[in-house]
């Protein structure tokens, strides 16, 4: 009899055994889980972070100028499409932008495109991209297939008000002097362009910025024929002065 207690004493101890070893592997188990979820809470956590923040990140170029005579450097302030823009600004933006939107040379005619479209508002990029579509007949591409070129010469700016006051609405005239391949000029005509235009907020895009770092917005523009030469030369001194 005393064996058998011995035994059935022995047997209870190596069941306790086992027990507690259960035991601790299930709280090791628990523990590995709570700490399994703690990273994965973490980590979804710093990524919603991230998420928020992300819209808040933004680059934004800037000019230093360095004064030539005394060596001052400072940062040139940026437009933000609020403060009023001289007319001699306005002026220029509607040369430069009937100039590189009218003429066309195989050499420069991916750049002004894509400089002309860095003007334009939504609905003029639209009418511009169908304009110069291959599918188009009357498209750059296909009329000045032979490697003829125009060049634009701009004679004058207009400003004129609307009935309400506001100061939207100009007429730029230009002459249109279309070249052979060689050079020589075969005809020129005298246009008139009436073009809408506004300062908006700045593009984020680095590449519109380069172009177009004021806003300057056409909302319209409608160029219209006046008179057609054919084969006269055209003096150079035309378009070299505004009114």
């Amino acid at each position: 009899m005393s064996a058998a207690k011995e035994l059935r004493a022995y047997f209870q101890e190596a069941a306790s055994w086992d027990a507690d070893r259960a035991a601790l592997a299930a709280r090791t188990q628990r523990i590995a889980w709570v700490v399994a979820g703690a990273g994965w809470l973490c980590a979804v956590a710093a990524a919603l972070a991230l998420a928020f923040l992300s819209p808040l990140k933004t680059v934004t170029p800037y000019l230093i100028r360095v004064d030539s005579t005394t060596g001052l450097v400072d940062v040139v302030p940026q437009y933000t499409g609020t403060s009023q823009v001289s007319e001699t600004i306005t002026r220029y933006l509607l040369r430069h932008y009937v100039d590189v939107c009218e003429r066309f040379a195989w050499a420069t005619a991916e750049a002004d495109y894509e400089e002309c479209g860095a003007f334009n508002s939504p609905r003029r990029n639209q009418l511009w991209a169908a304009a110069w579509a291959t599918s188009n007949p009357t498209s750059p591409l296909n009329i000045y297939k032979d490697g003829s070129s125009i060049l634009v010469r701009i004679t004058s700016v207009s400003f004129f008000q609307r009935a309400n006051g506001v100061n939207d609405l100009a007429h730029v005239r230009y002459v249109k002097v279309k070249k052979t391949f060689d050079g020589a000029e075969v005809s020129s005509t005298q246009w008139i362009a009436t073009l809408q235009y506004a300062y908006v907020e700045v593009s984020n895009d680095p590449r519109v910025r380069q172009w177009n770092p004021l806003g300057f917005r056409i909302l319209e523009f409608r160029p219209e024929p006046e008179t057609s030469v054919e084969a006269r030369p055209v003096p150079a001194s035309v378009g070299r002065t505004t009114p």
